[in-house]
C-alpha cells in the first residue's frame, strides 16, 4: 500500500501545482539551455546579414587589407546607439573575421571617436583619417531603427578613400524579448 501512496501523493502534487499556476496565470519559463543559446537565430540572422552584404565579392584582397566594422547607430541619431548597435558590430567583426577576413579592432585605439554609452562611430568627416591610420580600404557601417514588431537593420559596406558604398543590405529583427531588452539599456 505505501509503494502506491507516494506515487499518488506525488502526482496529486504536481497536479495541484499546475492548476494553482492557472488559476493564478502565472507561468514559469524554465531557464533557457545552452544549446537554446547556442542556436540563436538573432545571432544566425546577423551572420547571415554578413554573408549577404559580402555575396560576390571577390574576398581575396580583404584577406589582406584592413577593414573596419563601425558601431552600428541609431537612424534617428547617428550620435548613438544602444547596447543592440554595440552588439551586432561585434559579431558582425567576429564573422567577418571567421570569414577569413582582414579586420581591424577600433577599440584598441585611442585616437578614434568614442563617446561614453556610444562605442566607435565612424562620422564620414573621420572615415577617411582613421581608414588612413588603420590602412584600411573599406568599413562595415550600419544603423537601425526599431518599429513597433521589428528593429530594421542596414548594413553598407563602403570605400573608405571615396565614400562609395559598394554593398548594401537590409534586414529586420523582430522585437523580442532580447531585441526589446538591447533597445532599451544604455
Amino acid at each position: 500500500m505505501k509503494r502506491v501512496a507516494l506515487p499518488l501523493m506525488l502526482a496529486a502534487a504536481a497536479l495541484l501545482t499546475a492548476c494553482a499556476s492557472q488559476n493564478t496565470g502565472v507561468y514559469i519559463k524554465p531557464e533557457p539551455t545552452y544549446e537554446e543559446a547556442k542556436a540563436s537565430k538573432f545571432v544566425v540572422a546577423n551572420r547571415e546579414a554578413i554573408d549577404a552584404l559580402l555575396a560576390g565579392l571577390d574576398l581575396q584582397p580583404l584577406t589582406t587589407t584592413p577593414l573596419l566594422v563601425a558601431t552600428v547607430v541609431n537612424v534617428n541619431d547617428l550620435r548613438k546607439t544602444a547596447p543592440l548597435g554595440r552588439t551586432l558590430s561585434e559579431q558582425y567583426a567576429s564573422h567577418l573575421v571567421g570569414r577569413g577576413l582582414h579586420v581591424k579592432e577600433l577599440k584598441l585605439r585611442g585616437d578614434i571617436f568614442v563617446r561614453e554609452e556610444t562605442g566607435e562611430l565612424m562620422l564620414s568627416r573621420e572615415l577617411k583619417d582613421i581608414a588612413k591610420v588603420h590602412s584600411a580600404g573599406l568599413v562595415v557601417v550600419g544603423t537601425y531603427s526599431a518599429a513597433a514588431n521589428s528593429t530594421f537593420v542596414s548594413l553598407k559596406l563602403v570605400k573608405t578613400d571615396t565614400g562609395q558604398i559598394i554593398r548594401g543590405h537590409d534586414y529586420a529583427l523582430p522585437n523580442n524579448a532580447d531585441v526589446n531588452k538591447l533597445l532599451s539599456l544604455k
